[in-house]
C-alpha cells in the first residue's frame, strides 16, 4: 500500500532543519511513500528535492499571520489526496498547517526541533491539532510532555547526519591557507546561529586564562545572525582579536570539520545540536551543556565534556582538560564517530518516522 504524505518545510536555505528533511525526502524514495512538498518559493530545498519527491509545490510562506497559507495548504491536501501531512517547521506551518489538515480531513504529524519552552495552556491547544508529534530529541519530548501534552502522543526519531560526507581525511595544508590560520594553530569551532542562547558569550569569558595556557589555540564561530556585530565587538573588547574570529556561513563544513580539534557547544538552550553530530561524524571530540537534547549527543567522558549551562568555570576547565591531553581528545572523537553512525544514521532518521506514518493510516 502506498502512502501519499504532505510535507512542509518553511525554511529557505538548505541546513538545519531543511537539511533534514532533504535527507528524510531521498530516503523516502525507497519507501512505499508518495511525497509531496510544499515549501516557500525561491527555497533552496525546492531545488534539492525535484528529483526526490513527485511534485514540489512553492508558495508564498510568510510567517504566522499568513492566514492564506491554510487555504493554499488546503487545497494541495485535496489536489493530490493526502493520507497525511508532516509539518516540519514552526513559523507560518505548524499552526496553520495543522488547521488545514483538520479542515481537510486529514491526518497530520508535528515535528518539534527546538526546546522553547512554550506556556502549558497554548501547548494543550497547539498539539490538539496534530495527531502525532515527532521530536528531534529526548528533551525536547521531555519539555512537551512537562507542558502538559500526552506522552502516548510525543515519540522521539533523533536528527541524522550524513556520516560519509564527514567522515574525510584532514586536508592541514588547505585548512590553514583557505582561514589564514597561523601553521602551529590548533583550532577550537562553534559552529552555531549567532544568536544569544547559543551562548558565544561563555565561551569569550572562559578564553583568557584557556589562551594564557594554550597560545596556540585558535577559536573560529561558524554561522550567521542577528549578534553578529555585537559578538565582533565583544572580541575587540575583551581583547580576543588574536585568537576568536567571525567566519560566518560556509558551505564545506564537510571539508572543514576533520581539521579541527575540537568542537565547543556553550548553548543555554538546545533542540539536539547538528552540527555536533557532523562534528562527531569528523572525528572531531566534543565539548557541550547538559541543555536540551545535548547531552543526546555529546557522552561525558566517551566522546567529549559536558558541563553545566552558563557555568563559565567547568567550560574553562573543559577546554583545559581537552586540550592538554590530545591523544584523549583523539580517542573520544573516534568514538564519537562510532556513536553517530550506531545512533543517528539516516536510514534510522528515515525508518523512524516511515513507522510512525505507517501508525496512522
Amino acid at each position: 500500500m502506498s502512502l501519499t504524505v504532505v510535507h512542509v518545510e518553511a525554511g529557505m536555505h538548505l541546513y538545519g532543519g531543511a537539511l533534514q528533511v532533504f535527507y528524510l525526502l531521498r530516503g523516502l524514495a525507497n519507501k512505499p511513500v508518495r511525497c509531496i512538498l510544499v515549501c516557500p518559493e525561491g527555497s533552496a530545498i525546492a531545488e534539492a528535492a525535484r528529483d526526490v519527491v513527485d511534485k514540489v509545490y512553492e508558495m508564498p510562506m510568510k510567517g504566522d499571520l499568513d492566514i492564506g497559507f491554510i487555504r493554499r495548504l488546503k487545497w494541495v491536501l485535496k489536489e493530490e489526496q493526502a493520507d497525511l501531512v508532516h509539518l516540519h517547521s514552526r513559523r507560518g506551518a505548524d499552526v496553520l498547517g495543522g488547521l488545514a489538515a483538520k479542515w481537510a480531513g486529514v491526518n497530520s504529524i508535528c515535528s518539534r526541533r527546538v526546546d522553547n519552552p512554550e506556556s502549558p495552556w497554548v501547548a494543550r491547544f497547539k498539539y490538539r491539532l496534530y495527531d502525532q508529534v515527532i521530536t528531534i530529541s529526548n528533551g525536547i519530548r521531555e519539555v512537551l510532555i512537562s507542558e502538559g501534552v500526552p506522552a502516548d502522543k510525543v515519540l522521539c526519531v533523533h536528527s541524522a547526519v550524513d556520516v560519509e560526507r564527514f567522515d574525510q581525511p584532514a586536508e592541514r595544508e588547505w585548512f590553514i591557507e583557505t582561514l589564514g590560520l597561523p601553521h602551529n594553530s590548533r583550532v577550537l569551532a562553534v559552529i552555531a546561529q549567532l544568536i544569544y542562547r547559543k551562548g558565544h558569550r561563555h565561551l569569550f569569558a572562559a578564553l583568557p586564562e584557556v589562551i594564557a595556557q594554550h597560545p596556540d589555540i585558535q577559536v573560529l564561530l561558524f554561522g550567521k545572525g542577528p549578534l553578529a556585530d555585537e559578538l565582533q565587538q565583544q572580541i575587540v573588547q575583551q581583547g580576543l582579536s588574536d585568537h576568536v574570529r567571525l567566519i560566518g556561513f560556509r558551505d564545506d563544513l564537510h571539508r572543514v570539520m576533520p581539521n579541527l580539534y575540537a568542537v565547543v557547544h556553550p548553548a543555554d538552550m538546545e533542540g539536539l545540536g547538528v552540527s555536533l553530530l557532523q562534528a562527531a561524524a569528523a572525528g572531531v571530540p566534543l565539548i557541550g551543556t547538559r541543555a536540551g537534547g545535548i547531552p543526546e549527543i555529546v557522552r561525558d567522558g566517551e566522546n567529549g565534556i559536558l558541563v553545566a549551562p552558563q557555568n563559565v568555570a567547568q567550560l574553562r576547565d573543559a577546554l583545559l582538560k581537552m586540550l592538554a591531553n590530545e591523544s584523549q581528545a583523539r580517542a573520544w572523537g573516534e568514538q564519537g564517530k562510532q556513536i553517530v553512525k550506531e545512533e543517528f544514521s539516516i536510514e534510522a532518521m528515515v525508518e523512524g518516522n516511515f513507522k510512525v506514518y505507517q501508525s496512522l493510516v
